[in-house]
Order: C-alpha cells, then structure tokens, then sequence
C-alpha cells in the first residue's frame, strides 16, 4: 500500500536530515513540497532555490531533491558555480554522490578562460572534466573549436574533440576527424582526414596525422601528406583591335601547385617554408618532378629540389617534352610562371621527340640555366664540360645528328624549336649522317642519359595513398 505525505512549508531554510558534511547536498528556497514515495524521501523546492554542496553552488527556479540517493533535478534558469567556473542551462540533473552535473537542455560553460556550449553535456566536479555532446563549440582568446563532442579538461588547459572537428585560429584553419587542442601552449594533434589552410596564401595541406605548433608558427604532418596551391596567373595575349591595330591583352590562368610526400613540414612566419621529405612528387601546369626533398620558399616563389645522399637518385623534373636530372634543381616562379630553372651538378637536360620516339636530343654539364619569357622556354645556358647531341631535320624528315663538346653553351629557342646553339671554350662537333643513325639511336646517348616513365599527374596525386615509389629508370 502506497502513501504520501505532504508538507508544505513557505520561506524555510532546509537542512538534510543527513550529518552535515561536505558530501551532501543541501537547499533553500521559498517553499517546499515533501513527499515519500514507495518509501524514498523527496523534496520539492520552489522559488530563489540555492542548492550547496561543498564549492559548488547551484540555483534555479525549482529543485527536486532524492534526498537517499543524494541527487536533485534542476528546473528553470539553472546556474552552477565552482570557484571562477559557471555552467547555465534550462533544466539539469545534479549527482551529489559523483559530483556530477548533467543537461540535455542546451548548456553554456564559462571559466574566464574558454566558453563552451553545446545540446547536452556532463560536468565532473571533483575532475574538472567537461564532456560535451552535440552542436559543441568552444571559444577562447586565441581560436574557435567547433565538434560534435568534445572533452574539456579545466585545469589542464587541454581538449579532446571528435567527429566533425574545425579549429579556427588567427595563422589557419584545422580540421580533423579527431583533434587534441593544449589551448595554454597553442599546441593541436590531429588525426584522420586531416586539413589545414591559410587564407592569405591558398595554401592547403592534408594528411592524416598533423601536429600545429602556433607559438611556433609551425606545422608537421607525416602521415600521407598532400600540398594543394591555386594560384592566378595573366599571359599576355595579342589581340587584333577593330581599327586593325595589334593591342596586347592579359588572359588569365588558374594554376594548381600539387605536391605529395611522406613527410610535410610548413613554417608559417615571415618566410612561408615548406619541406617535403621522402618520395616527393610535384605537378605544376608545365612542369612535374621526382625527387628526396624539396624546400618551397611561397612567398620568393622558389621550389628548389635535393639529392640528400651521394648515392641517392638524383631529382628529376620534366618540362613540356623535356627531362631535365641533377643533384640539385631549383624552379623559380615570377607572378605565378616560371622565370628561371637551374640545375647543379652532373645536370642533364633530354628532350624526346614526338614523332620518333627513339630520338633523344640531349646535354650535360655541371650547371644548366633555363631562361623563361611569359612562361615559354626563351634559351638555355650550359656551364662546365658540355657534351650534347642534336637530332637534326630537313622538311620534317631526320637528316642524321650532331655530337658537340665544349666548356659552355647557349640555345637559342624560337616557338619552342632550337633555333640557334653557341658552343664556347674549345668547340668540336661531329657530324653523323642519317644512313648512320637510323636504327641505331639508343646507342648515340650521353654518359648521364636515363630516362625515365613514370611522370608523375596531377590525378594520380590528388587519388594517392601515400605509399610512394621513385621514378623507374628505363
């Protein structure tokens, strides 16, 4: 048989029938309900409801308090206080026996240091330890973390966020599957389907790993690393104008930087540095590469690649239809095409012809400087123990070829053709007629010619799972 008994007491202070001790939970307000129930003591509090237990203060418009289990539920306008920290929130259930605060009705947490708000969340006093879920974002001085949960520990200063994760700071934007943010340090891991982008550079890089040093401007990803720029650029175009005056008119371009590595370093100060170690592949409109290690210098617009090890493969970088090998080739681009391109010890430059496939023009040195017009190779400069051989054409037709050494060398380009070839410093050329050569091409090739197939593509780089091989050598 069940009973109940009411009392109904107004403008009462409330004590626990419980020793008064910091582990319960005590409450006043402006009238009060109390019932049993199957047994259980509860109490319904009304109007200016305070409720204490040890540093942790709470009000609401209405409690009710299970006074065995040591629990209350708080209605209306819920506020709770622990020393500088505040939780608000319609309607919450309060836990004595853990410490523990818990809404689902929309809940805002601010500690002077970070607000947080979210659909529903737990707080663990004795912890410090917010658990937030659903709709979660956290604002701070420095940033602004948006996830669907998120684990936030107060006196550590640090943050676990999950599933949907997006971090905005003054340098970048983060987003991840999963994300730990050390808000003191500035320092963020993330992890999974991994971005991280500049604004002010177009600058984009993914992975699945990420570590953010802020403080430091600087960024590691060594997990399946990719590097997307997009950039514009203007050609000059001449155009006929209705008076039958040539005017000369700017076309623009979208141009796309991609490159991928095992491993991707970026410093994000004044130099705007980017490293790439470890099987780099590289892909520009016009030019593609190979190679160790790359350095990226954005704002000079350098792109400089290494051979890390004496008995490493040297980079390789292909423009147009040409090859180009060498311990060190650097790209220099100028409003977004490329101006310069060098190459540095034991460089060699091949250029396949279209139509026959098996003929090669080719050149070494120690130095080799390509010099662009509007983005169109204009001439190149060889230095140190040139050696070359040239395919030569009469009426399209092969016409033989000739073998030349020298200390250095100019070629004159005209619409992308050799139009006139230099040779300083102790000339000598030999001439192979065309009864001499045909069939027998891949034997008229220099000491350094290898030739290699696997130029990498733009698709091939954006679908890549990170596990990269070098160029095959054929």
């Amino acid at each position: 048989m069940k009973y109940i008994l009411s009392i109904i007491i107004f403008a009462f202070s409330i004590v626990n029938i419980y020793p008064q001790q910091d582990e319960y939970i005590t409450v006043v307000g402006d009238s009060l309900v109390g019932k049993v129930i199957n047994g259980e003591s509860v109490r319904e509090v009304y109007g200016n409801v305070i409720l204490r237990q040890a540093d942790v203060v709470m009000t609401c418009n209405k409690a009710v308090q299970y006074l065995a289990k040591n629990d209350a539920d708080l209605i209306g306008n819920v506020v709770v206080k622990q020393d500088s920290m505040t939780i608000t929130t319609e309607a919450a259930y309060y836990s004595g026996n853990l410490k523990k605060a818990t809404s689902t009705s929309g809940v805002k947490l601010d500690d002077q240091k970070v607000i947080l708000i979210a659909d529903s969340g737990d707080y663990f006093f004795d912890e410090d330890k917010a658990v937030f879920i659903s709709n979660v974002t956290l604002f701070d001085t420095s940033a602004t973390l948006t996830s669907d949960e998120l684990i936030y520990y107060k006196e550590e200063d640090r943050m676990i966020a999950v599933n949907n994760v997006k971090i905005v700071q003054e340098e970048n934007i983060i987003t991840a599957d999963s994300l730990e943010y050390f808000r003191n340090k500035r320092i963020t891991y993330a992890d999974n389907n991994v971005g991280i982008s500049n604004p002010a550079n177009n600058v984009q890089i993914y992975g699945d790993h990420l570590e953010d040093y802020a403080e430091r401007y600087y960024t590691l990803i060594d997990k399946n690393p990719l590097l997307i720029q997009i950039d514009t650029s203007y050609n000059k175009v001449a155009d006929t104008l209705v008076t039958g005056m040539i005017d000369t008119i700017f076309s623009m371009k979208i141009d796309t930087l991609v490159i991928r590595s095992n491993i991707m370093e970026a410093w994000r100060d004044t130099i705007d540095l980017f490293k790439a170690k470890d099987s780099v592949r590289i892909v520009r409109s016009g030019f593609a590469s190979i190679n160790d290690f790359t350095i990226y210098y954005r704002n000079e617009g350098e792109i400089i690649t290494y051979k890390i090890e004496e008995e490493a493969k040297q980079p390789v970088l292909w423009y147009d239809n040409s090859q180009l090998t060498g311990d060190t080739v650097a790209i220099y681009m100028r409003e977004n095409q490329i101006k310069l391109l060098e190459v540095f010890r034991n460089a060699f430059i091949l250029s396949r012809n279209e139509k026959y496939t098996n003929r090669y023009d080719q050149t070494s040195g120690e130095r080799v400087v390509l010099n662009f017009d509007e983005g169109v190779l204009s001439n190149t400069e060889i230095y140190g123990n040139v050696l070359s051989i040239y395919y030569l054409f009469e009426d399209e037709e092969p016409n033989g070829l000739t073998r030349s050494s020298s200390q250095s060398a100019r070629i004159v380009f005209d619409d992308k053709e050799v139009s006139e070839v230099r040779l300083y410093g102790t000339p000598a050329s030999e001439f192979y007629p065309e009864n001499q050569v045909e069939g027998k091409e891949l034997t008229f090739t220099l000491p350094l010619f290898k030739f290699y197939t696997n130029k990498p593509g733009k698709n091939e780089l954006l679908k890549a799972d990170g596990k990269r091989q070098m160029a095959d050598e054929k």
